[in-house]
């Protein structure tokens, strides 16, 4: 909670507290017990049920109040969700060393390259995406299926993708760490294994595909250098000279559309 909802907290309780001592100190301790007694009776009277298990099946139903919290509740934790759980953390990793081993300091922006990077997380867990609408987003809607249902759900289909695109010996090595039995089906692995597996997974393959595209720049380097050492210009900086060959080549051999490409192919969904 930051300093300034404490204050509006504070200042609130000061103020329904200062309304209500005038109209308390005109009554006897005894009309004042009275009173909030009934009070209290009155506002549990009034307040509606925010659990229910009035379905025909048993099905346990939340009030709207409980319903909005735990909206709120996702759109918080959605920042978590989009870095742990899709494509974004390998496409990003892999654009921010494309960068830097272009040596173009801020070009392409850092917003920019969060924008490439979620538009290819939509185009990548599309097919993902559109399956946990499909069995939990729309049924729940509608009000066919449970919370309960809905959620587990979308949790399968979306264990599915981290599992097609986690390594065996990550996946594993968590499994020991956990020490967890081994499983039949991917929607049997929990999450609090399968989560790290696939974040750890994808930092490792995002770091080997950053090296691949670093060996042609580091090359552009190299020889710029050695040029530049042979003809005694060693006042002048290399990665100045480098970076027009090094925009050259990725130009020549249209880099963005290898590089996407190449990030979306290497995804199974």
């Amino acid at each position: 909670m930051t300093p300034a909802s404490r204050i509006a907290i504070f200042l609130t309780i000061a103020i329904l507290v200062g309304l209500s001592l005038p109209a308390m100190a005109q009554d006897t301790a005894g009309n004042v017990a009275n009173n909030i007694a009934s009070n209290m009776a009155g506002l549990g009277a009034g307040l509606p049920a925010l659990i229910s298990s009035n379905g025909a099946d048993g099905s346990t139903s939340y009030s709207l109040s409980l319903q909005i919290l735990a909206l709120m509740t996702a759109m918080t934790l959605l920042p978590s969700i989009v870095l742990g759980m899709t494509s974004f953390t390998r496409v990003i990793i892999v654009l921010s060393i494309l960068r830097q081993a272009m040596g173009t300091q801020q070009t392409p922006p850092n917003q920019v390259l969060i924008a490439i990077a979620l538009f290819l997380t939509f185009f990548i867990m599309s097919p993902t995406l559109t399956s946990v609408y499909e069995t939990a987003a729309e049924p729940y809607l509608a009000g066919s299926v449970s919370a309960e249902s809905a959620l587990e759900s979308a949790s399968t289909d979306m264990k599915e993708f981290m599992v097609k695109n986690t390594r065996k010996d990550d996946l594993n090595m968590f499994m020991d760490l956990a020490a967890k039995e081994v499983v039949e089906r991917p929607s049997d692995i929990p999450l609090t294994v399968l989560l790290p597996a696939f974040i750890t997974s994808e930092l490792k393959t995002a770091f080997q595909i950053g090296f691949l595209l670093f060996l042609p720049f580091l090359v552009i380097d190299m020889v710029v250098a050695s040029v530049l050492m042979s003809l005694g210009m060693m006042m002048l900086s290399p990665m100045l000279v480098a970076l027009p060959f090094k925009l050259l080549l990725f130009v020549l051999v249209d880099g963005w559309s290898m590089t996407v490409g190449s990030l979306v192919a290497t995804y199974a969904v």
